[in-house]
């Protein structure tokens, strides 16, 4: 069987990074992984840990056919290699932390993707993204007006899995643990839970 594409969008500070990591510790030694990111944005202690490089060296991967998605957000461009959503082919689901405004196209490009959406009030957003400390107050404050535009037409539209995470993360994680193993590998256990899907 195929894997799925698991497509994690959400504003910065939601927590979709924290969230994808926990995936991976929690469904270790079945067919899922994450993708690592391409980024045009140096590493820092508080940024996942993609792999950074150039606007020089991004431009000749993209245009080489080296990512199997790419967009700009933010000042930055974002790439996942075509390499590591090869798994896909081999039956191993692939957790992308991705993009809205870049939702359309890969849900072209991959019908069968499940679209998670992550959310957390606009004082939560902000307060995460002092602490990272990785934007300036400007850029910050670009973010958070991001977070404030509606959803595209494109996304508001579709059937995805919503996690509110404004609370802990061990919250958000059992939700979104839940819903994923049953929809790839059946249900979890017996009981009857409240579905997130809409």
């Amino acid at each position: 069987m195929r894997g799925r594409l698991i497509y994690v969008m959400g504003a910065s500070g939601s927590g979709k990074d924290s969230l994808i990591l926990e995936m991976q510790r929690r469904f270790r030694g079945l067919p899922l992984t994450a993708a690592r990111r391409y980024i045009t944005r140096p590493l820092s202690p508080e940024s996942e840990r993609h792999i950074p490089v150039s606007h020089e060296r991004f431009e000749h991967l993209a245009s080489s056919g080296r990512f199997a998605l790419h967009w700009s957000a933010h000042g930055c461009r974002y790439g996942i290699s075509v390499h590591s959503l090869r798994a896909l082919e081999r039956g191993v689901s692939v957790l992308v932390n991705g993009s809205r405004a870049a939702f359309d196209e890969v849900s072209l490009r991959y019908p069968d993707l499940i679209p998670v959406l992550v959310t957390a009030p606009l004082h939560t957003l902000r307060e995460r993204l002092a602490q990272r400390k990785r934007e300036s107050l400007v850029e910050q404050e670009e973010r958070l007006s991001s977070a404030l535009l509606p959803l595209p037409a494109n996304v508001t539209g579709q059937w995805m899995i919503r996690i509110d995470n404004s609370g802990p993360l061990s919250d958000a994680a059992d939700l979104l643990e839940r819903e994923l193993h049953r929809i790839l590998f059946g249900p979890a256990d017996a009981r009857t839970e409240k579905s997130s899907l809409v």
